[in-house]
């Protein structure tokens, strides 16, 4: 049975939803006087489902192990967009007065437009703006406030991303950038998203979603925007942007007189899961990859390179160029983060390539075939 993800979405509607039995939380205005804009913050109370505790002491806990990799490629545009990240090993990163859970691992990529300036700034300052926040929890145990103080830590992390690129004069207001975190802390995987990169979980060879595209097509995204006052117009937001949400474009985002949200945010909606034995990788792409490939699709393609070569890397390289073959019109990037080897696999062994065989013949076995051709 394939255990579903918990949803949060962050949406400024004055209801509380619930979408698919998943339930969702309201955020309220939060003003910046500084930049003359509204902010999204969250309100209180949000919902979560409790962290799995082991009481019997007898099991062993499952312990996830991690190794990933990683490939982009330009694609067919001019200029390539795209950054991403990989940690693999977060506590070594952040150095040893830092306390995280074991394992713990983070992961990001960004997806920009409008130029890349956007995106290679979140780039550089993602692990600063996350981890060097006051509140983010340093601790070893994962539990109901560990997931809730993450959750605050990551939302504020995107929005103050947001925020500094509007007072950073060297970044054109035109330039944004999606973006997409996946911190794996323990057992706990949580993936904030604002934009349409996505994350999708490999549990037992089907794929879970552990993010939602946020473009103008989506149904909750688009009752969202035109209850802020935005429109959509043959597909984009406001007739400019394919997506709802992402960090910069401060150009659509300030408003006249700061009377008024924008219709473009930079709220991220998080999933979280505990993983399980059952759970094999991860895989993280910007839309390039998506705009020609189903979750599913892109599952089957790294899990079956995985029984070849149980390379992540060369995973993602194939991922890419499949996109590629398919006709993909964006620059592509692809993370696989493994959560098994291929020994703990024992009902799939990996298949060694096939090597090509190379004979040589000695100077007499040549001359007896040449007269025997030469008749």
């Amino acid at each position: 049975m394939v255990a579903e993800a918990e949803v949060v979405f962050q949406q400024s509607l004055p209801v509380v939803l619930d979408i698919d039995g998943v339930s969702s939380a309201v955020i309220s205005p939060l003003s910046s006087p500084k930049l003359g804009i509204l902010a999204a913050s969250v309100s209180g109370g949000l919902s979560t489902s409790p962290v799995e505790v082991d009481c019997d002491a007898s099991i062993p806990v499952y312990v996830p192990t991690i190794r990933s990799g990683s490939y982009a490629d330009i694609g067919p545009k001019r200029y390539m967009e795209d950054e991403h990240i990989c940690v693999d090993d977060l506590s070594s990163q952040l150095g040893c007065l830092f306390q995280l859970p074991k394992p713990s691992a983070f992961y990001a990529v960004f997806d920009g437009h409008g130029g890349s300036e956007a995106a290679t700034y979140v780039k550089q300052n993602a692990i600063r703006l996350l981890f060097e926040d006051d509140n983010f929890p340093q601790t070893s145990e994962v539990n109901s406030v560990y997931v809730e103080e993450v959750k605050s830590s990551l939302r504020n992390a995107f929005l103050q991303a947001d925020l500094a690129l509007a007072e950073d004069c060297s970044i054109s207001s035109s330039s944004g950038t999606t973006a997409l975190a996946a911190l794996i802390s323990g057992r706990l995987l949580m993936v904030a998203n604002a934009g349409d990169c996505r994350a999708v979980l490999c549990r037992k060879g089907k794929a879970i979603e552990m993010s939602h595209d946020h473009r103008p097509i989506n149904l909750p995204e688009r009752r969202r925007v035109e209850a802020s006052g935005g429109v959509i117009e043959d597909g984009y937001l406001n007739g400019e942007l394919s997506v709802t949400r992402a960090l910069g474009d401060w150009d659509m985002k300030r408003t006249p007189d700061g009377s008024k949200s924008s219709p473009l945010i930079s709220e991220p909606e998080i999933k979280q899961i505990t993983l399980t034995e059952d759970d094999e990788f991860l895989v993280i792409g910007c839309d390039g990859i998506w705009d020609v490939l189903t979750s599913q699709e892109a599952v089957s393609i790294v899990k079956r390179g995985l029984n070849r070569h149980d390379d992540p890397t060369r995973c993602a390289r194939e991922l890419v160029m499949e996109a590629l073959r398919l006709n993909t019109f964006d620059n592509l990037t692809a993370v696989v983060v493994c959560f098994v080897t291929a020994a703990d696999r024992e009902d799939v062994p990996v298949v060694p390539l096939e090597k090509k065989r190379c004979c040589s013949l000695t100077p007499e076995a040549f001359r007896s075939l040449r007269n025997l051709l030469d008749g």
